[in-house]
């Protein structure tokens, strides 16, 4: 089959099941933690939208969607994007094509851009860490409602991202996390725009990127740091597939631990301290780390290399660790726990041959700021509003996303699936589901509605 060839024969059961899953993301519930206030104006503006008794407290706040559903403007941007999913689609593929290694995500930003512009988002642009951005004004330019996709992919150049089809299953490194983010970023703007919904707050669009591995937010933290410093007033990431809500965002350290030693023959200079049998140590260590079971708390050595070849005692060698929590405390203290073992096996190896002497040094190379959205806060509960009225099972759940960033901030912040069904992530068997998508694209269009007022 043409791999860009895109039917409705071939896609056609994207209108025929109903989607039984919701997302959980990387993990249980944790339990409930104070949340910074909403800005009072995005609060009123938000009521408005979803027309939410003014008397009624925070914490108590029911959502009502159905007069929203009535909406003339927006009935029509709904049935839009049921029957435009086929080109949600080809927008996925299309982008999925282009590859987006971390730091050399320019290629698919420019053709981003460019959608954009097509699409007629006002004052479109590129920032100078390469985020791409395009608004879509309001009656009035606050609040200001971000909606986001991330360009960049795990993946390291050279991959092969041709997406392989059969019937509604895409496959390639990618189409998930985040091909299908963009696309639906693409296809709300337009189901909007078809519809001629006019909101009271205004939106801007945005591919960013930095938020896979070691980019560190490094998007996110330009776009809140400079690019729209103190105008955003919530946020919305659409990153991977179903239909869950991310409402934790799970912080991380990174580090880059490089063993040094004086290096030698492996027979001739045989008894020398060897970076690599330290690092070994140092791994081996780390992998009898005790954690609690709550909160959650993971650690991961990922990457490892150093020395010259198999016949020479190493002058260097090195490993990647990631260590992740939603809770700060815990964080620091596997943080605290990693920082001993590797001092440990430096001194071990020191100590076992007692000749030459070996350093290390432990670079911090990532730290993701962890943060969370009150299940109460009212972006929550328009998004879990959102998803009952469209009869999806809801589904809150934590995970390291580009929400991260303003989570820590106090903005009120959320992470939402872009729907299908994506299995694989992260790995070159990644796929994606085709199969009832468009309720994807539906539920993020009527959440940013709900949002931005209507």
């Amino acid at each position: 089959m043409n791999p860009r060839a895109l039917t409705l024969s071939t896609l056609g059961p994207l209108c025929a099941k109903s989607s039984t899953h919701a997302k959980r993301n990387r993990g249980g519930r944790p339990k409930a933690a104070k949340n910074p206030v909403e800005p009072l104006w995005f609060q009123l503006g938000l009521l408005v939208a979803v027309l939410v008794l003014a008397a009624a407290p925070l914490g108590a706040q029911t959502v009502p969607i159905a007069e929203l559903l009535k909406d003339p403007a927006v009935s029509a941007a709904r049935e839009f994007a049921r029957q435009g999913e086929l080109r949600v689609i080809e927008d996925q593929v299309e982008l999925t094509e282009v590859a987006a290694p971390g730091f050399k995500e320019g290629p698919r930003g420019l053709l981003m851009k460019r959608k954009f512009e097509e699409l007629g988002l006002r004052n479109v642009r590129i920032d100078r860490v390469g985020n791409v951005i395009g608004e879509r004004p309001g009656l009035s330019a606050r609040p200001n409602l971000v909606l986001a996709a991330h360009l960049d992919t795990v993946f390291p150049e050279g991959t092969d991202v041709r997406v392989k089809r059969e019937g509604t299953l895409l496959r390639a490194p990618g189409i998930s996390d985040d091909g299908r983010g963009l696309a639906v970023l693409l296809g709300v703007a337009r189901a909007l725009d078809a519809g001629r919904v006019q909101t009271r707050g205004s939106m801007t669009f945005v591919a960013d990127v930095g938020e896979e591995g070691l980019s560190d937010l490094r998007g996110m933290r330009e776009l809140f740091g400079v690019t729209l410093k103190d105008q955003i007033d919530a946020f919305v990431s659409i990153d991977g597939t179903d239909h869950g809500i991310t409402t934790v965002g799970v912080g991380s350290h990174r580090y880059r631990v490089t063993f040094r030693g004086p290096g030698g023959h492996s027979f001739g200079a045989f008894g020398l301290v060897n970076p690599v049998h330290a690092l070994g140590r140092a791994v081996a260590k780390i992998a009898d780390l005790q954690v609690p079971r709550e909160p959650k708390v993971t650690f991961n050595v990922g990457r490892i290399g150093g020395g010259t070849s198999v016949n020479s005692i190493a002058a260097d060698a090195w490993f990647e660790m990631d260590m992740r929590s939603s809770d700060a405390a815990a964080l620091g203290s596997i943080d605290a726990s990693f920082q001993k073992v590797v001092d440990d096996a430096v001194r071990e190896e020191n100590e076992r041959w007692n000749n030459g002497r070996l350093t290390v040094t432990k670079d911090l190379v990532g730290e993701r700021p962890a943060g969370r959205t009150a299940d109460s806060a009212a972006i929550v509960q328009t998004a879990i509003a959102v998803s009952k009225a469209l009869g999806l099972l809801v589904g809150l759940g934590e995970g390291s996303t580009d929400a991260n960033i303003p989570m820590s901030r106090g903005i009120p912040s959320i992470t939402v699936g872009g729907g299908g069904k994506g299995t694989g992530a992260h790995s070159p068997a990644e796929a994606f589901d085709a199969t009832d998508s468009w309720k994807g694209t539906e539920r993020v269009l009527l959440l940013v509605i709900a949002l931005a007022g209507k």
